[in-house]
């Protein structure tokens, strides 16, 4: 089995009850070759834990480099935009050399690391606690700076994806800053590679209806991105 599967999926592909399928889902969890999800199964466990920003950075490089260069299209001259922490989110800022007179929020040190030579590129660099594995900044402070502006465009990274439970992330720190942001920003534009669909994190960062945008990979699973698509999220693979 390849990424996530829907109940109701198998049960039109095979030609079977949907309880027969919960039933064999069932069956096949308990010998360990699967995981089921409300509605659904993986093939590996859905809950995801925290590691290095290092560590991840080498995970679907290629896949999060055409995730950057394509988000990074909806930048426009003159742009007020807010950084998240991620790899993915950092893969964005490494294509925005030909923008003009931008400003940039970000609690991502790699971020504002990636922007600093570019001279047209105001970078605010929200204060804090500084989160080891993701080299970025959480806590009351980041948030302070944060509810002091409005911005355009959000480009936030996600550790896990479930149509159900919404975005989450490892840090419960991470995921309140990342709930600021999006209060702060006109539009919500999620960047994440097909690896991170059908996971959940240990903290919940808002539901689907929070999402404008989404942009992912080619391996991202058909039935999510159905039914993202029928939720109202603009959804791009590249």
């Amino acid at each position: 089995m390849q990424g996530y599967v829907t109940v109701s999926g198998l049960s039109d592909a095979l030609e079977v009850s949907e309880v027969t399928i919960r039933r064999d889902l069932r069956m096949l969890e308990d010998r360990d070759l699967l995981y089921r999800t409300h509605g659904g199964a993986n093939p590996t466990n859905h809950l995801v834990y925290d590691r290095p920003v290092q560590e991840k950075a080498k995970q679907h490089a290629e896949e999060k480099r055409r995730i950057g260069q394509t988000a990074a299209e909806l930048v426009e001259d003159n742009d007020f935009l807010i950084f998240a922490s991620g790899t993915t989110v950092h893969a964005v800022a490494s294509h925005l050399r030909n923008r003009r007179n931008l400003t940039v929020v970000t609690s991502a040190m790699n971020v504002a690391m990636e922007l600093i030579p570019l001279p047209e590129v105001e970078i605010i660099m929200l204060g804090g606690v500084v989160r080891h594995t993701s080299t970025s900044v959480v806590g009351p402070y980041a948030e302070t700076i944060m509810v002091a502006h409005a911005c355009r465009k959000l480009f936030l990274g996600v550790d896990g994806l479930d149509v159900e439970h919404g975005l989450t992330t490892t840090n419960p720190y991470e995921a309140h800053l990342n709930e600021v942001m999006i209060k702060a920003a006109q539009q919500v534009i999620v960047v994440t590679d097909s690896s991170k669909f059908g996971l959940r994190g240990f903290s919940r960062i808002c539901g689907i209806d929070k999402i404008d945008k989404l942009i992912t990979d080619t391996g991202a699973p058909e039935a999510m991105l159905r039914r993202l698509d029928e939720m109202g999220v603009a959804v791009t693979t590249v």
